[in-house]
């Protein structure tokens, strides 16, 4: 599905994202770590066309993200920024249907099919008994939920997300997790997102990508990362490791 090829990224000389390849697995969740700084969010911002690579190409079903017409890009990714914009004044059920836009047009009028995929979304991220409520009234969980519904609601094959879980306390984190591992496994989303927390990123994901000062440093299946020698490369700092003990999982912490 994405893929980059020798894409690099750099503002005022100084390189953020060295020379890059990379292909993201079709229907996977695909989690992408690191330190602050580390260039996670600019790789997402490259693919949700917010940046343009410096050098080198984004691709998105083989063809280059910046060749896609707008609306064509928006009906086939759909991403949620790090900080999305203010809802001031607007209910779920508004918020949602902002996500069938790219279908429609700025003239196009909603058909009550419209309006039946947004209460599905709704439906699926569990808000119905909230459609109507302002979004600026819900807890930071159900916010978020709100958001994931526009994204499904936009029906798009991939959805990006830029630290979905950077607000929430770790009962939302998980809740968030859940609900988007879900969402993959039912409707075979693909799923491209940047988290902080290792140990959620290596639960909810089938594929982890590794950054550091730019570059990426390893890549591969949860149980390959999660390692000492890895995780000391990735963040710097001595991590230990012991199995859950029901799924025998490797779990980091700080010795």
């Amino acid at each position: 599905m994405y893929q980059l090829v020798d894409a690099s990224f750099e503002i005022d000389g100084k390189k953020i994202l060295h020379a890059t390849n990379l292909f993201f697995p079709k229907g996977k969740v695909t989690t992408l770590l690191g330190h602050n700084g580390c260039g996670k969010s600019t790789l997402v911002k490259l693919l949700s066309r917010q940046n343009t690579p410096t050098a080198g190409k984004v691709l998105f079903n083989d063809k280059a993200v910046n060749l896609l017409s707008h609306q064509e890009f928006a009906l086939n990714v759909a991403y949620l920024p790090q900080h999305p914009p203010i809802t001031d004044g607007v209910t779920v059920r508004e918020l949602v249907c902002f996500g069938r836009y790219p279908w429609k047009g700025a003239l196009g009028r909603y058909s009550k099919q419209d309006y039946q995929l947004v209460d599905d979304a709704i439906e699926k991220v569990g808000l119905t008994l909230f459609r109507d409520r302002f979004v600026a009234t819900l807890s930071g969980g159900e916010r978020q939920r709100a958001w994931v519904a526009m994204l499904l609601a936009q029906q798009s094959q991939c959805i990006l997300l830029d630290e979905p879980t950077s607000a929430l306390d770790v009962a939302h984190q998980y809740e968030l997790l859940t609900l988007i591992r879900d969402l993959n496994k039912t409707l075979g989303l693909t799923v491209i997102m940047v988290l902080h927390d290792v140990n959620m990123a290596a639960k909810f994901s089938d594929y982890l990508i590794a950054l550091h000062s730019g570059d990426v440093i390893a890549q591969g299946a949860p149980e390959c990362l999660m390692n000492k020698d890895t995780l000391q490369q990735i963040y710097g700092m001595e991590l230990a490791l012991f199995p859950h003990p029901e799924t025998g999982q490797p779990i980091s912490y700080i010795p």
